[in-house]
Protein backbone atom coordinates (compact mmCIF):
# COMPACT_ATOMS: atom_id res chain seq x y z
CA UNK A 1 0.00 0.00 0.00
CA UNK A 2 2.23 2.94 0.64
CA UNK A 3 4.68 4.09 -2.09
CA UNK A 4 8.10 3.90 0.59
CA UNK A 5 9.99 4.38 -2.94
CA UNK A 6 8.59 7.97 -3.41
CA UNK A 7 9.22 9.54 -0.01
CA UNK A 8 12.69 10.44 1.81
CA UNK A 9 13.03 9.47 5.16
CA UNK A 10 15.80 10.65 7.49
CA UNK A 11 17.02 9.14 10.68
CA UNK A 12 16.03 10.68 13.90
CA UNK A 13 18.63 12.16 15.70
CA UNK A 14 21.25 9.73 16.42
CA UNK A 15 18.84 7.07 17.34
CA UNK A 16 18.26 3.93 14.52
CA UNK A 17 14.58 5.19 13.71
CA UNK A 18 14.15 7.14 10.36
CA UNK A 19 11.11 9.82 9.75
CA UNK A 20 9.08 10.45 6.36
CA UNK A 21 10.30 13.97 5.51
CA UNK A 22 6.39 14.78 5.77
CA UNK A 23 4.10 13.81 8.93
CA UNK A 24 0.56 14.25 8.82
CA UNK A 25 -0.51 15.98 12.52
CA UNK A 26 -3.75 16.01 13.60
CA UNK A 27 -3.92 18.94 15.27
CA UNK A 28 -7.03 20.14 13.17
CA UNK A 29 -9.69 18.55 10.79
CA UNK A 30 -9.99 15.73 12.89
CA UNK A 31 -12.14 15.93 16.21
CA UNK A 32 -15.75 15.04 16.51
CA UNK A 33 -16.71 18.68 14.38
CA UNK A 34 -15.23 17.26 11.71
CA UNK A 35 -16.37 14.78 8.66
CA UNK A 36 -15.15 11.23 9.41
CA UNK A 37 -14.92 10.68 6.03
CA UNK A 38 -12.63 13.07 5.11
CA UNK A 39 -10.05 12.46 8.13
CA UNK A 40 -10.32 8.90 6.61
CA UNK A 41 -9.22 9.81 3.71
CA UNK A 42 -6.73 12.17 4.79
CA UNK A 43 -5.08 9.69 6.72
CA UNK A 44 -4.97 6.80 3.73
CA UNK A 45 -3.54 9.19 1.43
CA UNK A 46 -0.78 10.34 3.23
CA UNK A 47 -0.16 6.39 4.06
CA UNK A 48 -0.48 5.91 0.30
CA UNK A 49 2.17 8.47 -0.30
CA UNK A 50 4.50 7.00 1.94
CA UNK A 51 3.85 9.11 5.25
CA UNK A 52 4.18 6.64 8.02
CA UNK A 53 4.34 8.95 11.15
CA UNK A 54 0.85 10.34 12.61
CA UNK A 55 0.93 12.79 15.81
CA UNK A 56 -1.45 13.65 17.61
CA UNK A 57 -2.19 14.67 21.39
CA UNK A 58 -4.41 13.97 24.17
CA UNK A 59 -6.69 17.46 23.50
CA UNK A 60 -6.89 17.18 19.76
CA UNK A 61 -10.05 17.87 18.81
CA UNK A 62 -12.26 19.59 19.34
CA UNK A 63 -13.86 18.45 21.26
CA UNK A 64 -10.67 16.96 23.43
CA UNK A 65 -9.69 13.27 22.65
CA UNK A 66 -11.85 13.69 19.65
CA UNK A 67 -8.83 13.41 17.40
CA UNK A 68 -7.45 10.42 18.77
CA UNK A 69 -10.73 8.51 18.71
CA UNK A 70 -11.23 9.57 14.48
CA UNK A 71 -7.73 8.19 14.51
CA UNK A 72 -8.38 4.71 16.74
CA UNK A 73 -11.35 4.02 14.36
CA UNK A 74 -9.28 4.22 11.21
CA UNK A 75 -6.61 2.18 12.66
CA UNK A 76 -9.02 -0.87 14.07
CA UNK A 77 -11.39 0.19 10.24
CA UNK A 78 -8.54 0.46 7.39
CA UNK A 79 -5.10 -0.19 8.44
CA UNK A 80 -5.57 -2.59 11.11
CA UNK A 81 -2.67 -4.84 9.63
CA UNK A 82 -0.31 -2.23 8.97
CA UNK A 83 0.16 -1.38 12.97
CA UNK A 84 4.31 -2.21 12.23
CA UNK A 85 4.36 0.12 9.57
CA UNK A 86 3.56 2.78 11.56
CA UNK A 87 4.87 5.73 14.09
CA UNK A 88 2.13 6.98 15.98
CA UNK A 89 2.65 9.65 18.61
CA UNK A 90 0.82 11.23 21.34
CA UNK A 91 0.99 14.01 23.79
CA UNK A 92 0.24 15.30 27.86
CA UNK A 93 0.58 18.60 29.32
CA UNK A 94 -2.15 21.07 28.04
CA UNK A 95 -5.68 20.66 30.34
CA UNK A 96 -8.01 17.82 29.02
CA UNK A 97 -9.98 17.29 32.27
CA UNK A 98 -11.44 19.12 34.80
CA UNK A 99 -9.99 19.40 38.81
CA UNK A 100 -6.02 19.27 39.61
CA UNK A 101 -5.04 16.37 38.15
CA UNK A 102 -5.78 17.36 34.47
CA UNK A 103 -3.20 19.22 33.35
CA UNK A 104 0.26 19.86 33.71
CA UNK A 105 3.27 17.85 34.18
CA UNK A 106 2.90 15.60 37.49
CA UNK A 107 3.22 11.64 37.13
CA UNK A 108 -0.36 11.49 38.44
CA UNK A 109 -1.40 13.55 34.98
CA UNK A 110 0.87 12.24 32.34
CA UNK A 111 0.48 8.66 32.98
CA UNK A 112 -3.60 8.64 33.44
CA UNK A 113 -3.54 10.29 30.06
CA UNK A 114 -1.84 7.83 28.30
CA UNK A 115 -4.11 5.33 29.79
CA UNK A 116 -6.43 7.29 28.25
CA UNK A 117 -5.29 7.95 24.75
CA UNK A 118 -4.33 4.67 24.63
CA UNK A 119 -8.04 3.66 25.25
CA UNK A 120 -9.17 6.15 22.71
CA UNK A 121 -6.73 4.92 19.85
CA UNK A 122 -7.34 1.43 20.44
CA UNK A 123 -3.33 0.60 21.49
CA UNK A 124 -1.48 -1.38 23.69
CA UNK A 125 1.50 1.26 22.71
CA UNK A 126 2.06 4.46 21.26
CA UNK A 127 5.67 4.83 19.32
CA UNK A 128 6.28 8.25 20.84
CA UNK A 129 4.88 10.00 24.13
CA UNK A 130 5.70 13.02 24.72
CA UNK A 131 5.42 16.14 27.25
CA UNK A 132 3.55 18.70 25.39
CA UNK A 133 4.85 21.44 27.46
CA UNK A 134 7.37 22.43 30.55
CA UNK A 135 5.12 22.97 33.75
CA UNK A 136 6.70 25.48 35.94
CA UNK A 137 4.78 24.14 39.12
CA UNK A 138 6.46 20.60 38.75
CA UNK A 139 9.83 19.82 39.00
CA UNK A 140 11.16 18.31 35.71
CA UNK A 141 12.40 15.42 37.30
CA UNK A 142 8.83 14.17 38.03
CA UNK A 143 7.97 14.44 34.33
CA UNK A 144 11.32 13.37 33.27
CA UNK A 145 10.56 10.05 35.44
CA UNK A 146 6.77 9.89 34.13
CA UNK A 147 7.91 9.94 30.62
CA UNK A 148 10.54 6.98 31.92
CA UNK A 149 7.83 4.94 33.62
CA UNK A 150 5.78 5.14 30.75
CA UNK A 151 8.52 3.41 28.32
CA UNK A 152 9.12 0.76 30.77
CA UNK A 153 5.53 -0.02 31.39
CA UNK A 154 5.54 -0.83 27.63
CA UNK A 155 3.20 1.89 26.49
CA UNK A 156 6.04 4.08 24.81
CA UNK A 157 8.66 2.36 22.71
CA UNK A 158 9.87 6.51 22.88
CA UNK A 159 9.54 9.82 24.87
CA UNK A 160 9.58 13.28 23.56
CA UNK A 161 9.01 17.02 24.37
CA UNK A 162 7.52 19.87 22.69
CA UNK A 163 7.51 23.60 23.43
CA UNK A 164 10.87 23.37 25.84
CA UNK A 165 13.59 25.64 25.81
CA UNK A 166 17.40 25.28 24.81
CA UNK A 167 17.92 25.30 28.84
CA UNK A 168 15.45 23.13 29.65
CA UNK A 169 15.58 20.76 26.86
CA UNK A 170 19.29 19.91 28.19
CA UNK A 171 18.40 19.57 31.18
CA UNK A 172 14.87 16.95 30.43
CA UNK A 173 17.79 14.64 28.59
CA UNK A 174 20.49 14.76 31.38
CA UNK A 175 17.71 13.22 33.26
CA UNK A 176 16.39 10.99 30.74
CA UNK A 177 20.06 9.74 30.01
CA UNK A 178 20.33 9.31 33.49
CA UNK A 179 17.10 6.99 33.58
CA UNK A 180 18.57 5.35 30.56
CA UNK A 181 15.36 6.69 28.65
CA UNK A 182 15.14 6.33 24.98
CA UNK A 183 14.79 9.89 23.93
CA UNK A 184 13.80 10.64 20.57
CA UNK A 185 12.49 13.76 19.46
CA UNK A 186 12.05 17.74 20.02
CA UNK A 187 8.89 19.27 18.76
CA UNK A 188 9.46 22.56 18.31
CA UNK A 189 6.96 25.21 16.49
CA UNK A 190 9.25 26.48 13.39
CA UNK A 191 8.45 28.59 10.32
CA UNK A 192 9.70 31.23 8.22
CA UNK A 193 7.49 33.55 10.66
CA UNK A 194 8.68 31.72 13.89
CA UNK A 195 12.50 31.30 13.78
CA UNK A 196 13.05 31.09 17.47
CA UNK A 197 14.89 27.68 17.39
CA UNK A 198 17.20 29.26 15.62
CA UNK A 199 19.07 30.54 18.97
CA UNK A 200 19.77 27.99 20.36
CA UNK A 201 17.56 24.78 20.54
CA UNK A 202 18.69 23.27 16.71
CA UNK A 203 22.42 23.43 18.66
CA UNK A 204 21.09 21.39 21.89
CA UNK A 205 19.58 19.24 19.41
CA UNK A 206 22.22 18.30 17.68
CA UNK A 207 24.66 18.51 20.95
CA UNK A 208 21.94 15.89 22.95
CA UNK A 209 21.53 13.45 19.66
CA UNK A 210 17.53 14.22 19.53
CA UNK A 211 16.06 14.64 16.19
CA UNK A 212 13.28 17.83 15.85
CA UNK A 213 10.27 17.56 13.94
CA UNK A 214 8.85 21.09 13.86
CA UNK A 215 4.76 22.01 13.90
CA UNK A 216 3.38 24.95 11.78
CA UNK A 217 6.03 25.07 9.45
CA UNK A 218 3.31 26.53 7.21
CA UNK A 219 2.47 28.98 9.58
CA UNK A 220 -1.23 27.68 10.03
CA UNK A 221 -1.72 28.19 6.51
CA UNK A 222 -0.45 31.94 6.15
CA UNK A 223 2.97 30.50 4.21
CA UNK A 224 0.50 29.39 1.28
CA UNK A 225 -1.52 30.83 -1.26
CA UNK A 226 -4.65 30.53 0.34
CA UNK A 227 -4.77 33.99 1.33
CA UNK A 228 -3.42 35.97 -1.45
CA UNK A 229 -7.03 36.55 -2.44
CA UNK A 230 -8.96 37.60 1.15
CA UNK A 231 -9.89 34.98 3.94
CA UNK A 232 -11.75 31.82 2.35
CA UNK A 233 -14.55 30.46 3.81
CA UNK A 234 -13.13 27.19 4.40
CA UNK A 235 -9.87 28.20 5.58
CA UNK A 236 -8.10 28.18 9.33
CA UNK A 237 -8.87 31.45 9.72
CA UNK A 238 -12.26 31.59 9.06
CA UNK A 239 -12.93 28.63 11.33
CA UNK A 240 -14.04 29.58 14.59
CA UNK A 241 -12.05 26.22 16.05
CA UNK A 242 -8.96 27.00 14.43
CA UNK A 243 -5.78 28.27 16.02
CA UNK A 244 -5.18 30.88 13.54
CA UNK A 245 -7.72 33.91 13.85
CA UNK A 246 -8.28 36.67 11.39
CA UNK A 247 -6.40 39.43 12.75
CA UNK A 248 -3.43 37.33 11.48
CA UNK A 249 -3.50 37.95 8.26
CA UNK A 250 -2.38 41.59 8.17
CA UNK A 251 -1.36 43.58 4.87
CA UNK A 252 2.32 44.07 6.22
CA UNK A 253 1.86 39.74 6.05
CA UNK A 254 0.40 39.85 3.40
CA UNK A 255 2.96 41.70 1.28
CA UNK A 256 5.78 38.76 2.80
CA UNK A 257 3.46 36.59 1.89
CA UNK A 258 3.14 38.16 -1.77
CA UNK A 259 7.10 38.46 -2.24
CA UNK A 260 7.87 35.03 -0.88
CA UNK A 261 4.88 33.48 -3.50
CA UNK A 262 7.37 35.46 -6.09
CA UNK A 263 10.17 33.50 -4.73
CA UNK A 264 8.35 30.29 -5.24
CA UNK A 265 7.08 30.15 -8.54
CA UNK A 266 10.80 30.83 -9.37
CA UNK A 267 11.69 27.95 -8.32
CA UNK A 268 8.63 26.18 -10.06
CA UNK A 269 7.33 25.51 -6.41
CA UNK A 270 4.17 26.46 -4.93
CA UNK A 271 4.80 29.06 -1.43
CA UNK A 272 3.53 26.22 0.79
CA UNK A 273 6.18 23.12 -1.15
CA UNK A 274 8.70 26.53 -0.47
CA UNK A 275 7.76 27.10 2.88
CA UNK A 276 8.44 23.37 3.71
CA UNK A 277 11.54 23.03 1.77
CA UNK A 278 12.64 26.16 3.77
CA UNK A 279 12.61 24.63 7.19
CA UNK A 280 14.30 21.17 6.27
CA UNK A 281 17.34 22.89 5.11
CA UNK A 282 18.78 22.08 8.46
CA UNK A 283 20.31 18.88 8.80
CA UNK A 284 19.25 19.04 12.54
CA UNK A 285 15.19 18.93 11.77
CA UNK A 286 13.92 15.50 10.75
CA UNK A 287 10.53 16.16 9.51
CA UNK A 288 8.11 18.89 8.92
CA UNK A 289 4.68 18.36 10.29
CA UNK A 290 1.85 19.21 8.34
CA UNK A 291 -2.06 19.24 8.53
CA UNK A 292 -4.51 18.54 5.59
CA UNK A 293 -7.76 19.73 4.91
CA UNK A 294 -7.76 17.78 1.74
CA UNK A 295 -6.04 15.19 -0.12
CA UNK A 296 -4.60 17.65 -2.83
CA UNK A 297 -2.39 19.20 -0.09
CA UNK A 298 -1.39 16.65 1.17
CA UNK A 299 0.33 15.58 -2.24
CA UNK A 300 1.46 18.74 -2.60
CA UNK A 301 3.24 19.27 0.37
CA UNK A 302 5.01 15.75 -0.06
CA UNK A 303 5.97 16.99 -3.51
CA UNK A 304 8.00 19.67 -1.53
CA UNK A 305 10.62 16.74 -0.82
CA UNK A 306 12.12 17.04 -4.74
CA UNK A 307 13.58 20.13 -4.09
CA UNK A 308 14.75 20.60 -1.09
CA UNK A 309 18.07 22.81 -2.01
CA UNK A 310 18.26 26.20 -1.59
CA UNK A 311 20.72 29.03 -3.55
CA UNK A 312 22.50 31.39 -1.74
CA UNK A 313 20.58 34.02 -3.14
CA UNK A 314 17.38 32.92 -2.83
CA UNK A 315 18.43 32.71 1.46
CA UNK A 316 19.38 36.08 1.11
CA UNK A 317 16.03 36.99 -0.52
CA UNK A 318 14.05 34.95 1.34
CA UNK A 319 15.56 36.50 4.75
CA UNK A 320 15.32 40.41 3.44
CA UNK A 321 11.61 39.90 2.89
CA UNK A 322 11.52 38.51 6.21
CA UNK A 323 13.55 41.46 8.34
CA UNK A 324 10.72 43.58 6.32
CA UNK A 325 13.34 45.03 3.55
Amino acid sequence: MPQYDKMTYRRCGKSGLALPGISLGLWHNFGGVDRFENGRDLVIRAFELGITHFDLANNYGPPPGSAEETFGRILKEDLHGYRDQLIISTKAGYEMWPGPYGDGGSRKYLLASLDQSLARLGLEYVDVFYHHRPDSETPIEESMMALDQAVRMGKALYVGLSNYSAEATKRAVEILQSLGTPYLLHQPQYSMFDRWIEDGLLDTLSETGMGCIVFSPLAQGLLSDKYLSGIPDSSRAANKHGFLQRDAVTSERMRQVENLNGIALNRGQTLAQMALAWVLRHPQVTSALVGASSVRQIEENVAALDTLNFSSDELGSIDQILQGN
